[in-house]
């Protein structure tokens, strides 16, 4: 957020709370004055012995002078403490506690009301204020009317005054000569049309920083919306551009590598042909050449596409690519591959999968290829923390396992993964992996290069 809209939020807060404030101690105020008014006039009237006729001329029996007086300032001193106490729990207490706290707060206002002999409302315009400040939610219009409906409803004494009996306050104010009459009815209409006024002006200070609010918002939200396009068109550029430069890079290797190895192959098929009769010697070491060639270019071409994800991983899930893989490599090489599963994690990363994915291939390729295996036990085993797997051959094994790039190849991609690879012969082949569930990726090395001799790896 700019630093103007932060400071004109926090003006429209400061005046907002300032202005309740002044509402409260001036009706406050009013609240002892009127209270006093009407005890000093009791008191009046006891001492100048006509009791007996004021009591005569009204509806009911007023409090006692003291008790009224008291009465009418606790019940504003509750008034406060329930409103302060709605206004911090308004938006982070539970929906019937704020229903409760402002039922406090109107059964208060009608009590104070009745203290006063509903000689003054304004106190409804202070309640409706609390509700103001401290509700939000869907149905804050329906029941701020509700409420202020009802409390006016008690408040205005012509409908009530005949229910509640109330002692009007022309009959206090009867007590004294013309002019004293006029001055206090005039004081009285001064009294509500200053309160009112204090809610004007902080119901528009309220609008306007609820306006100014959302305003905000809508900006935010404009903002944001801009920000997701842009995202989105940098996504979707992004992905464009590494396309382009993983077809630019495989194009650049196959043109430099198999290339490169085919035209020299090409060329020394060329020379054969001619030197077959003539020199078979040369044309043998000739041929032995290009055998190296060839080689070196599928070596070229695996350390290319070595990074590219397995195409039945993108169509299935890892358990399914590996019963597929493994039925297909049974079927071209005769060799028996079985499986014993006693767990499987419940949620793989994709380089998770991958990496047992190529594990799997791997041990399978070389338990036939060096180990002339006729049977593969393949062990899953997992749970919550851990993915342990285990491949068994029974093929002819290696009293000194080398280390080639099949399996230094394994421990760079479990590295990544801060996983654990262990491997022995014994009477077979063993090969045990551990990977531990959902750890963080490690950054990559520099490729190892390919190392064709024949070896374990």
């Amino acid at each position: 957020m700019a630093e103007p809209e932060q400071a004109a939020l926090r003006s429209d807060a400061s005046a907002r709370a300032g202005l309740h404030e002044l509402l409260y101690v001036y009706n406050g105020l009013v609240v002892v004055l009127l209270a006093g008014f009407m005890g000093i006039t009791q008191e009046k009237v006891v001492s100048s012995m006509t009791a007996r006729a004021f009591l005569e001329s009204l509806p009911a029996v007023p409090l006692p002078p003291v008790w009224g007086v008291l009465f009418s300032i606790g019940a504003f001193g509750t008034l406060f403490f329930l409103g302060w106490l709605y206004r911090q729990q308004a938006k982070k207490a539970l929906r019937l506690w704020r229903y409760g706290l402002m039922l406090g707060e109107i059964s208060i206002c009608m009590l104070l009301m009745w203290s006063l002999n509903l000689a003054y409302d304004g106190v409804v315009l202070l309640v409706v204020a609390d509700l103001l400040h401290g509700y939000e939610g869907r149905h804050t219009r329906f029941i701020l009317l509700l409420a202020m409906s009802g409390l006016y409803f008690i408040a205005n004494y012509w409908l009530m005054a005949s229910q509640l009996h109330a002692v009007p306050i022309e009959a206090y104010i009867s007590y004294y000569n013309a002019s004293a009459q006029a001055a206090l009815k005039s004081l009285l209409n001064i009294f509500t049309s200053l309160n009112i006024i204090l809610f004007v002006l902080y119901a528009v200070v309220l609008v306007q920083s609820t306006h100014r609010e959302n305003e905000r918002i809508q900006s935010l939200n404009a903002q944001l919306h801009d920000a997701n396009q842009r995202l989105m068109a940098y996504a979707l550029e992004a992905e464009h551009m590494a396309e382009t430069r993983e077809r630019n890079r495989l194009a650049r290797e196959i043109h430099d590598t198999l290339g490169h190895a085919l035209t020299g192959i090409a060329a020394g098929l060329d020379a054969c042909m001619m030197t077959m009769e003539t020199a078979p010697e040369f044309t043998k070491k000739q041929l032995a050449k290009i055998r190296e060639t060839a080689l070196r270019g599928i070596k070229d071409v695996r350390r290319s596409v070595k990074k590219l994800r397995p195409d039945d991983l993108e169509r299935l899930s890892l358990r399914e690519a590996l019963f597929k893989m493994t039925e297909e490599f049974m079927a071209s090489s005769g060799m028996e591959i079985s499986y014993t599963i006693t767990g499987w994690p419940e949620q793989m990363r994709e380089d998770e999968e991958e990496v047992v994915y190529r594990i799997v291939q791997e041990s399978v390729t070389n338990a036939n290829r060096h180990g002339h295996a006729r049977h593969v036990e393949i062990t899953v085993s997992a749970d919550e923390e851990w993915m342990r797997i285990v491949i068994a051959d029974d093929g002819i094994g290696c009293e000194h396992v080398k280390k080639g790039f099949g399996l230094r190849h394994m421990q760079e991609r479990l590295e990544l993964l801060k996983g654990t690879l262990n491997y022995w012969s014994d009477g077979g082949f063993i090969l045990e992996v551990a990977i531990p569930m959902h750890q963080p990726m490690v950054a990559e090395q520099g490729e190892e290069p390919y190392d064709s001799s024949d070896d374990r790896g």
